[in-house]
C-alpha cells in the first residue's frame, strides 16, 4: 500500500478501526495510517528495509552538549535593555 501524502509505500501488517476510522499500519514504518488516503501500490515501489534499518543521513553538523552549554556561557546579555510594558 503507498500512503499518498507521503508515498511511504509498505506492506500491511495490521488494521484496526477506532472512532469510526480504519487505520493501516505498515510494516515500512511501523506506522499506523488513515486507510483513506492508501491506495495499493506497485510491487516495484517496496524497499524491503524496515524503519530500523535504514541509514539517516545528517546533513550539516550536530553540536555536542559540551558545544551548545560552551556557547550559551559565552553569551553576553549586558547590553541588552527591556522594551515596552507597563
Amino acid at each position: 500500500m503507498k500512503y499518498v501524502p507521503t508515498a511511504t509505500v509498505g506492506k500491511v501488517q495490521d488494521i484496526k478501526e477506532e472512532n469510526g476510522k480504519t487505520w493501516v499500519k505498515l510494516d515500512f514504518t511501523g506506522l499506523y495510517y488513515d486507510a483513506g488516503y492508501l491506495i495499493p501500490a506497485d510491487p516495484s515501489e517496496y524497499i524491503e528495509v524496515s524503519y530500523k534499518e535504514r541509514k539517516t543521513v545528517y546533513e550539516g553538523s550536530m553540536k555536542s552538549i559540551d558545544d551548545v552549554k560552551k556557547e550559551s556561557e559565552e553569551v553576553d546579555i549586558s547590553e541588552f535593555m527591556p522594551s515596552g510594558g507597563g
